[in-house]
């Protein structure tokens, strides 16, 4: 049987690899849109600035042909790529604003069509007044990452490019902004396109065996075919690290700390973000409620979230806290369960009530009163450390133990890591599965058929990543996450 090999330069609006329902009504409307878009494309509008009073405000329109618009508004299409200072006309003549105008004809522009912005002056008021003038001329609102989507449509930008634009926006820290923004050059995307070339031409040469019995495979490329395969196989793994890296600087880690009432947890959150987050008192039971805050640990964001303490009570606003406590210990990544060094006991049935399967990391703390030392210690249970949360002694060995747990393993720059999303991780595996049945293959006789299948899953898996082999429901999931003016 004989399989076609594809290349990657097909339309990646035609080629899908499974179709689905989307979850929320506006990635529907995307959906809508993506389809809509190869019928007739129309004219987008929206504020591309963020609600609120500023300086400056920011209208973006994006279509097929502006020049009535532009006329309309401006009395004028502006020079192409010239900032020109214009006034701003309403529906009865009467000028909103004045501002400056740009004008990006297509394809050279954002989103590959014409693309005119309206920068006015801040206010939401007159935002909303040139807006509105912008949909009476024949605009509509777009969808949120509907801007960025039409660039990824007309080829200007692929997937994943168009993903680091949101994470570009969304870093919390400067780690993950200088990662998304290489996402964005294309270097992430460059990898995928190396990998996917390789597994091209692997594929070529098992084709070019097909037509002969097994046991007439010439020997040189038997060898060939193992070699390539081993090689594409340790560069996906090279990869699929340097991702989850890259995943964990996105979505970073979320820790609960939890324990008794006043064993220093609310100490504990203050020292880690080095602010009063919390109120400290001697009196056991003061937190109540839920604190969260996000730190940034070398760079990886921290999000931590200070609890209840936990112990058996009557008072009903208590139990309320424990019980948000218990939801917080489900939902996290790690649980620094706290324990006063004074005691040297972790027989606490309050806190057995945690959850066995969460990773979970024993801190005895207050050790200013015992005079112990900052430490780790490690046993047959796992790893415990010592430390004052009033002095901050042994708060930088948490910090490095936190990242250790969390799997953090390259430099402060993050210099070799890729942004990846968890549909990245989620391909990056399925190829790595194919690959490895491959190998197997490989090794049970060169079963070709079989082989070609599994390398053509792999390049598909691969593909999907960069958006050349993707649903029209996903790209609205995708996209539906966007700002709206993005």
């Amino acid at each position: 049987m004989k399989h076609e090999v594809h290349g990657t330069q097909q339309p990646r609006h035609i080629n899908k690899i499974g179709e689905g329902a989307s979850t929320a009504q506006r990635s529907d409307s995307l959906v809508q849109s993506i389809n809509q878009r190869f019928l007739n494309t129309d004219t987008i509008a929206a504020i591309a600035t963020p609600p609120g009073r500023g300086g400056v405000g920011v209208i973006r329109i994006s279509g097929n042909n502006l020049t009535n618009l532009a006329v309309a508004i401006l009395g004028k299409l502006p020079k192409p790529r010239y900032a020109s200072l214009n006034n701003f006309i309403g529906d009865n003549g009467r000028i909103i604003d004045q501002g400056i105008a740009l004008y990006f004809p297509a394809p050279h522009s954002y989103t590959g069509e014409d693309v005119l912005e309206l920068q006015g002056h801040g206010g939401p008021a007159v935002m909303h007044l040139l807006l509105n003038r912008c949909l009476s001329t024949g605009a509509r609102l777009a969808q949120p990452g509907e801007f960025t989507l039409r660039a990824y449509l007309n080829d200007k930008i692929d997937l994943i490019q168009a993903e680091s634009v949101a994470d570009i926006i969304e870093a919390s820290t400067a780690e993950a902004a200088r990662c998304a923004v290489n996402s964005l050059q294309g270097h992430f995307s460059a990898k995928i396109e190396t990998l996917v070339q390789s597994l091209i031409s692997l594929r070529m040469l098992v084709e070019a065996t097909l037509d002969f019995p097994e046991e007439e495979i010439d020997h040189l490329y038997a060898a060939q075919i193992t070699g390539q395969l081993a090689q594409i196989h340790a560069e996906l793994d090279q990869i699929f690290q340097a991702a989850q890296q890259g995943n964990l600087l996105q979505e970073g880690i979320k820790i609960v700390l939890a324990g008794a009432p006043n064993v220093g947890k609310s100490s504990l959150l203050n020292q880690l973000v080095e602010e009063e987050a919390a109120i400290v008192t001697e009196i056991p039971g003061t937190t109540r409620d839920t604190i969260e805050r996000t730190i940034a640990i070398a760079g990886v964001p921290i999000h931590i979230i200070d609890t209840a303490g936990l112990r058996e009570t009557s008072d009903a606003i208590e139990l309320k806290g424990i019980e948000r406590t218990h939801a917080a210990i489900k939902s996290a990544n790690l649980v620094l369960q706290l324990f006063d060094s004074g005691r040297h006991t972790t027989a606490d049935p309050a806190q057995n009530s945690i959850a066995a399967d969460k990773p979970q990391l024993t801190i005895f703390n207050k050790i200013d009163l015992t005079g112990e030392s900052p430490r780790i210690e490690t046993d047959e249970s796992g790893d415990t450390v010592y430390l004052s949360a009033k002095t901050g002694a042994g708060i930088d060995l948490l910090r490095q133990k936190i990242l250790d747990i969390a799997g953090w393993r390259f430099n402060q720059a993050g210099e070799g890591v890729i942004m990846a999303r968890q549909r990245h991780l989620e391909a990056l595996t399925k190829a790595k599965a194919h690959l490895y049945t491959a190998q197997t293959l490989t090794q049970m006789g060169y079963q070709l058929e079989l082989l070609a299948e599994e390398l053509r899953l792999a390049q598909l898996d691969l593909s999907s990543i960069t958006g050349q082999f993707t649903a029209d429901d996903l790209l609205g999931e995708i996209f539906s996450r966007f700002c709206i003016g993005k």
